[in-house]
């Protein structure tokens, strides 16, 4: 498993590639030199911060992750297990999500004895969205930000596509085909492309 606060061994490697593919992602490469991928180690953590994620904005999200921690202390299905429903609720967690980040924690004894490090993303992808409110966009960021895959290209993430508009069609709406050909220059590092692509449009670093 990777462990914590290990980094991609790709990474220079990608930027350098990148650059020297796409003019317009080197620029971007070259203004956030400090962006970095780091794991947590902790497929768990992220599953949770994944879900407290979803369809919210990177700031609201913080936001209520900072709460939550606060609340429940390290980030185990035993702690989250021993809050009260609604306790989770008041860290501003919808209903629904305070059912997911439950549910997952139920299960997770059932999860947590994989050898993830030996399956491929589509199998990963696959197993993880047995668990209740784990879609492929959540399983995706599992990926990216514990497993450290080099060539996740999380379609379904908003602030990616805003990021692909914003640089390359003045911010107007692209096809989900048009940014799928986009990203074919991008391979096999499309995970690096991704989160340049998460910095040019939010202030604060996206992290799961």
């Amino acid at each position: 498993m990777v462990s914590f606060g290990e980094k991609p061994k790709y990474w220079d490697l990608a930027k350098k590639v990148l650059s020297e593919n796409d003019e317009k992602i080197a620029q971007i490469i070259e203004e956030y030199q400090d962006l970095e991928l780091i794991s947590r180690g902790d497929l768990f953590f992220t599953l949770i911060r994944s879900i407290v994620g979803q369809q919210i904005s990177v700031k609201a999200a913080a936001t209520v992750w900072t709460r939550l921690s606060e609340k429940v202390g390290d980030i185990t299905p035993e702690n989250i297990l021993s809050k009260e429903f609604e306790e989770l609720r008041s860290c501003g967690l919808s209903q629904r999500k305070v059912e997911y980040v439950r549910g997952i924690a139920s299960s997770w004894d059932e999860f947590k004895h994989y050898e993830w490090d030996q399956m491929n993303d589509e199998d990963i992808i696959n197993k993880l969205i047995q668990l209740r409110g784990v879609g492929k966009w959540t399983a995706e960021m599992i990926l990216i930000f514990t497993l450290l895959r080099p060539d996740i290209f999380p379609i379904g993430d908003i602030g990616m596509i805003r990021g692909i508009e914003k640089i390359y069609n003045s911010g107007e709406k692209m096809t989900t085909e048009e940014i799928y050909k986009l990203s074919d220059k991008w391979k096999p590092w499309r995970t690096v492309a991704c989160c340049y692509m998460w910095r040019t449009v939010d202030p604060e670093q996206v992290e799961y």
